[in-house]
C-alpha cells in the first residue's frame, strides 16, 4: 500500500470514527501510525515521534492562542446575550416575510465578527424558530439557513474573515487575511445567491404542497432559562426569595 492510500484511508476512517464519536484525541495518534505502519520504509517509532508528534506540537505553538481568543470571544458574545441582540436586530428589521434571508444575514454578520459557528447557531436557533413559524415555513429549512449563513461564504470566501479556514493557510501561502479580495467578494455573492435561491425555491415548493410550520412537541432549547439570565431578560434573585405561593410561571425551580 502506497503512503498516499494509507493517508487517504486514514483520513476516509478519522471522519466515519469521529462522527460515530470517538475523541481526535485518540484517533489522531492512532492513525498516524497506523499510515506509517503500513507505508513502506517508514519507520514506526521515528514516524510517530519526530514527524507526528513535531508537527502536532508546531501546530499547536502557531494556532492555539487563535483558537483560544476565539472561543473566549465567542464565550463572552454567549454568556453577555450579544449574539441574540445582534440576531434579534436584524430580524425585526427585514421582518418575517425576508425570514429565511433575515437568519441567513443575522448569522453571516456574527460569524463574520468572529463569533463562532457554534454559538452563532444555539444563539439563532430560537429566533429562527419563531420567525419560521410566524411566516409559516416548515422547521426542516431551519438548519439549512443556519448553515447557509454560518458555514459557508463568510467562513471560506469574505475577505478579512477570522475563521480558521483562512488564518491556517497564511502562514504557507504567505498571504494576508484580505487576500484576493475581489475574488473572495465574488465567490461569497456565489455562495449566498446559490443558497439563498435554493432555500427560497424550496420554500415556494412547501407553501405550493400546503406544508407549514408544523405541530412540535418541544419548542425550547437546551438550558433556555440560562440563556435569558444571559440576556438579562429573566431574574437574578436566587431560590430561596422565590416562594410557591406566588407561582410565579417563569421560575425554573416551582
Amino acid at each position: 500500500m502506497t503512503g498516499i492510500a494509507a493517508i487517504v484511508i486514514a483520513l476516509l476512517l478519522l471522519m466515519y470514527l469521529a462522527y460515530r464519536g470517538l475523541s481526535l484525541l485518540i484517533l489522531a495518534p492512532a492513525l498516524a501510525a497506523l499510515v506509517a505502519l503500513v507505508s513502506v520504509d517508514t519507520p514506526l517509532l521515528a514516524s510517530y515521534t519526530q514527524v507526528f508528534m513535531g508537527s502536532a506540537g508546531g501546530f499547536i505553538i502557531q494556532y492555539f492562542p487563535l483558537f483560544l481568543l476565539g472561543a473566549i470571544f465567542g464565550k463572552l458574545m454567549e454568556d453577555s446575550g450579544s449574539a441574540e441582540v445582534l440576531a434579534g436586530a436584524i430580524v425585526e428589521r427585514l421582518g418575517e416575510s425576508r425570514a429565511i434571508l433575515a437568519v441567513v444575514l443575522s448569522c453571516a454578520v456574527m460569524t463574520y465578527g468572529g463569533v463562532s459557528l457554534f454559538v452563532v447557531a444555539f444563539a439563532v436557533f430560537p429566533i429562527a424558530a419563531a420567525l419560521f413559524r410566524k411566516a409559516n415555513l416548515p422547521k426542516r429549512l431551519i438548519p439549512g439557513t443556519i448553515a447557509l449563513g454560518a458555514f459557508t461564504f463568510t467562513m471560506t470566501a469574505l475577505p478579512g474573515t477570522p475563521a480558521i479556514q483562512n488564518a491556517i493557510p497564511m502562514p504557507f501561502f504567505g498571504t494576508s487575511p484580505f487576500a484576493a479580495p475581489g475574488l473572495g467578494i465574488m465567490t461569497g455573492l456565489v455562495m449566498l445567491g446559490l443558497g439563498q435561491a435554493w432555500l427560497t425555491y424550496r420554500a415556494r415548493q412547501a407553501r405550493a404542497a400546503g406544508e407549514g410550520y408544523g405541530e412540535h412537541d418541544s419548542e425550547s432549547t437546551p438550558a433556555d432559562h440560562l440563556r435569558e439570565r444571559a440576556a438579562g431578560k429573566a431574574s437574578t434573585w436566587p431560590r430561596y426569595s422565590h416562594s410557591r405561593a406566588r407561582g410565579c410561571p417563569r421560575c425554573p425551580w416551582h
